[in-house]
This record gives C-alpha cells, sequence and structure tokens, in this order.
C-alpha cells in the first residue's frame, strides 16, 4: 500500500478544484488547442524537423490541404505562441519557437510532478 506524506492529504475534486498550484498556471487551454488538430501536429512536426522558418507555400508543400487552411493553421499556431512568423515582402516565413516551447512543456511537466502523492521512492521522483 502507499503511504501518502501527511503534509500532502489527499483532497476531493472539489477542494483540489479550489485551490491554486503551478499545474493551474501551466496548463495553457490554447497550448493543447494548438496541438490538437492531427494538421496543425503535422504542419508543427514538418517546420520542427526542417529546422528552419517556412513559407505558407513550402509547408502546404508536406500536406494535402489546401493553401489557404494551411495559412490559418499556421496564423493559429502563431497566435497560440508556438510559431513565430516573420514577414518578409509579401512572404510569411514561419519558424518553431523551441525554446519558449520547450519551456512552456518543461513548466508544466514540472507541476505536474509536484501534485504526484507517490513521489519519492515508491516513482522514483515519477508520477506513476
Amino acid at each position: 500500500m502507499t503511504q501518502v506524506s501527511k503534509l500532502r492529504r489527499p483532497t476531493t475534486p472539489k477542494q483540489a478544484a479550489a485551490r491554486c498550484g503551478p499545474v493551474d498556471k501551466f496548463l495553457d487551454p490554447s497550448l493543447f488547442k494548438a496541438f490538437s488538430d492531427p494538421t496543425r501536429a503535422s504542419l508543427i512536426a514538418c517546420i520542427a524537423k526542417c529546422g528552419r522558418g517556412c513559407s505558407v507555400g513550402e509547408v502546404a508543400e508536406c500536406c494535402s490541404v489546401d493553401f489557404s487552411v494551411v495559412s490559418r493553421h499556421l496564423a493559429l499556431l502563431a497566435r497560440s505562441g508556438v510559431l513565430e512568423a516573420t514577414k518578409e515582402g509579401r512572404t510569411v516565413f514561419y519558424r518553431v519557437r523551441y525554446a519558449e516551447l520547450c519551456k512552456s512543456l518543461r513548466s508544466l511537466a514540472d507541476a505536474l510532478e509536484e501534485c504526484c502523492p507517490e513521489k519519492g521512492a515508491a516513482c522514483n521522483g515519477k508520477c506513476c
């Protein structure tokens, strides 16, 4: 049987929801909305693997979605902070905001790990 620390008493969901914690700060709905669409996920992967800024036209070539739809998806990804958009003349280039995205995801992982009641030897410092 797993022992729960005396400092962290189990709470009801209602009590937990009333308490503000780091996990609340890092569960950003706009970030999850950005990743929730399969097309957007593949666009992020395409640009990330490319390792440089890509134009909308270049990105549209890697998927079977219309140019205008790709453009709207990329704009949403930029608004959510996943991508950075830079304009050169009439062409918009999108690149992954690697440092910011990694920081956000690491912060979320750390906050979730802090919620883990089985921290320590039982989970080797990781949530079960």
